[in-house]
């Protein structure tokens, strides 16, 4: 399996797409305490996108404008600014644990003619949009999510993204790594072992880690592990077994770690957020 579908296979993405069509007038975004993010799809006109404490950004080109956290933004638009546009909200498996969000920036603009992976799609989306056919709702919710993978993809293969998991995934060593964390958590990694799948010593290895990923070896291990058993807990996994699967050795263990990443206890966490197996 390739390093960024490794991933993805630990942790969902889900879109709801809820507007569709012009803006006109200022639209205010603001999770209320959610854990989701935003999507908005520009086909033509010009927005004004506006965030507290940053300078205002005109989009003046059919583009991409992606918060994948919860993040408070404005978008402004007269009548004669024309702006057609499509708006969703971003979610995924564990919550604000997931490292996918966690490797992106707090918004991301991306003009589609940078980005030629993505426009096929966006210009399906932008019709599925503005047509009424029948599975409009669904069809639109799965084309925003192609959309994000496509985005994620060009990101790791532009080296766009310079500090965080998407910027490892493009460092030929820290990669190497990562692919093996990711497959095997459960592991008894040390820095030794670490630095030897890396292809380095164990000193350059926690300097070229640590540069790139913003954060140490063992803290990115620990990070990956609660997010692991987010996931596997929200499918209703006991806990005891859940810790086993990401290398703990017993569920008391888990909760020591886990309690300090979330604030609770893995239990007290499945028991808000678990969703059906």
């Amino acid at each position: 399996m390739d390093k960024l579908s490794e991933v993805l296979n630990h942790f969902s993405i889900s879109a709801g797409v809820f507007y569709t069509g012009g803006l006109c007038g200022l639209s205010n975004f603001d999770t209320g305490g959610h854990d989701y993010g935003h999507l908005h799809l520009l086909q033509s006109g010009r927005v004004q996108v506006l965030t507290d404490n940053r300078q205002a950004i005109e989009v003046t080109e059919p583009s991409l404008l992606f918060y994948p956290k919860p993040y408070k933004h404005r978008l402004k638009a007269t009548e004669e600014d024309k702006a057609e546009i499509v708006c969703a909200t971003m979610s995924y498996g564990a919550g604000l644990h997931n490292p996918i969000a966690n490797a992106l920036p707090d918004f991301l603009v991306v003009p589609l003619s940078q980005a030629p992976q993505i426009t096929h799609t966006a210009q399906w989306l932008f019709t599925e949009g503005f047509e009424k056919r029948e599975g409009r709702a669904a069809m639109m919710d799965r084309l925003c999510e192609l959309l994000v993978l496509q985005l994620l993809r060009y990101l790791v293969e532009s080296n766009q993204i310079q500090s965080g998991l998407l910027a490892g995934l493009s460092h030929p060593n820290v990669s190497r790594l990562l692919m093996a964390l990711h497959q095997d958590p459960s592991q008894s990694w040390n820095l030794e072992q670490m630095a030897a799948v890396a292809l380095m010593s164990r000193s350059k290895f926690a300097e070229v880690f640590k540069n790139t990923m913003g954060q140490t070896p063992a803290d990115y291990l620990v990070q990956w592990r609660v997010g692991i058993a987010q996931t596997l807990l929200q499918k209703g996994k006991p806990v005891n077994w859940v810790a086993n699967e990401v290398g703990y050795e017993n569920g008391s263990a888990l909760a020591r770690v886990f309690r300090k990443k979330t604030g609770m206890s893995p239990k007290v966490w499945q028991q808000t957020q678990a969703i059906p197996a």
